[in-house]
């Protein structure tokens, strides 16, 4: 390489600015790499909080279970649950008593409130096709208006026996979950939303609504293997 070579300017087209760009693509770049790895690495510690509070929930649900089994529910059939729900399953929780017998179902359904996505668990027996009680188990709402719905006893009263009955052709319910405005509940699939925090009454209506209209068609037809699991090791 010629003296001259050594001298000549660098080429025109890289400038302080380009130099920047590209600095600050290295960085972001970077950046964006040691966000993935945080997450992957965090990720199982996340899962197993999740499921340490879901089981709290259902044990809160069913103070006597002995035992609780994760299925996922697919047109296919139903199956163990994994620690990755199968893609277009239904998770949901079976509760046995210490003798193995199926005490009940528990499930979860979201849908957004005011504030953010209101998710709660719902317990569920099959003998009289009914929710039993819920769990809020996730909420954003309002404090002292929209959080009521998971501590109101009149509210948390809707679900004493809230009715889950399945339409006759087994595809859906036969009468959809709905909250309805404070005072005017008149049939048993009805929730008597809170006055005052209506959106976050309705939110959890139609969490469960959408959730057992999924879930209770796959289910109740395989109920008898649901609870032949209770016996097995």
């Amino acid at each position: 390489m010629s003296e001259t070579d050594k001298l000549a300017p660098p080429p025109a087209d890289i400038t302080p600015g380009t130099r920047l760009v590209a600095t600050l693509g290295l960085v972001t770049t970077l950046c964006g790499a040691l966000i993935v790895a945080v997450w992957q690495l965090t990720l199982p510690a996340i899962a197993a909080n999740k499921k340490i509070v879901l089981e709290r929930a259902v044990r809160a649900l069913v103070p006597d279970a002995a035992r609780i089994v994760d299925f996922d529910a697919t047109p296919a059939g139903l199956q163990r649950a994994g620690q990755t729900q199968v893609s277009g399953a239904v998770r949901f929780h079976a509760a046995y008593n210490a003798a193995g017998e199926l005490q009940a179902i528990a499930a979860e359904g979201g849908a957004r409130g005011y504030a953010d996505t209101v998710r709660v668990l719902y317990g569920y027996r099959p003998a009289c096709e009914c929710i039993f009680g819920i769990r809020v188990i996730q909420m954003k709402e309002t404090p002292g208006i929209g959080d009521n719905v998971a501590s109101d006893a009149d509210f948390l009263a809707n679900f004493d026996s809230l009715d889950l009955t399945l339409a006759e052709d087994g595809q859906g319910l036969a009468h959809a979950v709905r909250a309805v405005k404070h005072g005017t509940k008149r049939f048993a699939w009805e929730i008597d939303a809170i006055s005052g925090a209506t959106i976050s009454s309705k939110a959890i209506g139609r969490g469960i609504n959408d959730s057992a209209q999924r879930l209770l068609p796959l289910l109740l037809p395989r109920l008898e293997q649901v609870k032949s699991e209770g016996a097995a090791k």
